[in-house]
């Protein structure tokens, strides 16, 4: 038998990544989970498990140190209470992404739905909105090849069904459809924050998922409040995940293409994160 809590405290100790040691510690709680079946509690608790030589841990432990996050090492990542594949093809779901859906859901819950989420990368917001409102049709696009295909993994994994568009919203209009709600988590981070982003993010997430272009950070706002006007069914609406830096900018933008009943809404940490407009 192997004691679980020493095994925890070997890994923990093999890690040489520049985080602090709760960061650390949360990081081999998920391995040991994804791996073993261990929660944290068990190890906490030093239950005793089947023999287990540390060494099979080897490479996961050197991808770690090698500053890939936790999730690309195991191949999944959590969201709203599902496993999504990722790889670095896709972002890594953030939970404030998940304010997105629990908003969206208390407002189209009972209501049947044509949805379109734009730029999906791992399908994430697609997929959960696809399971989560009921007699909903949701489409899905990416400018991406390799995206559209870890999305559409992830939605045959839960039985969703998504329909997925190889679409670039910065160079095409959207013509696959009329909806009741254009959803969208776009690529915002500016130029000018690379240099305080961590390198396991930098390094590893891929870039065209990350940063808006750098002649105009809103570009993709733009573009969406622009093309979704003729996308949307009357009464219809727009929810985008925003930089918490402009909020007032991407409400702005709505305004000025004459939509209505604009709302900047606030995470748990009291950040501007989502925009929603209705036309």
């Amino acid at each position: 038998m192997t004691n679980s809590k020493e095994l925890f405290n070997e890994l923990v100790s093999r890690v040489r990544i520049n985080e602090d040691k709760s960061e650390i510690q949360s990081i081999i709680y998920l391995l040991l989970e994804k791996k073993l079946k261990l929660t944290k509690t068990e190890i906490l608790a030093n239950k005793e498990i089947m023999s287990v030589d540390p060494s099979s841990f080897d490479s996961f432990i050197e991808q770690i140190n090698s500053n890939k996050p936790i999730q690309y090492v195991l191949g999944e990542a959590s969201f709203y209470g599902r496993s999504f594949t990722v790889n670095s093809s896709v972002l890594i779901p953030r939970p404030e992404t998940e304010l997105l859906i629990h908003e969206i859901v208390s407002h189209y819950k009972s209501k049947a739905s044509k949805i379109l989420d734009i730029a999906t990368g791992s399908g994430c917001i697609a997929i959960s909105l696809a399971l989560e409102i009921g007699h909903s049709t949701v489409h899905a696009t990416d400018v991406s090849k390799s995206a559209i295909e870890v999305a559409r993994q992830n939605a045959n994994a839960v039985g969703a069904v998504v329909i997925l568009h190889e679409h670039n919203i910065l160079k095409e209009k959207i013509s696959f459809g009329q909806f009741d709600l254009i959803v969208s988590n776009p690529p915002y981070i500016s130029q000018q924050e690379k240099e305080t982003m961590k390198s396991n993010v930098l390094d590893h997430e891929p870039h065209l998922a990350l940063f808006a272009p750098p002649e105009d950070p809103l570009a993709f706002y733009k573009s969406i409040a622009s093309k979704s006007k003729k996308a949307l069914l009357p009464g219809g609406s727009v929810w985008v995940e925003i930089n918490e830096h402009f909020g007032d900018e991407v409400a702005r933008i709505f305004n000025e293409e004459s939509y209505h009943t604009i709302r900047v809404i606030k995470d748990l940490d009291q950040k501007d994160r989502i925009v929603t407009a209705s036309i």
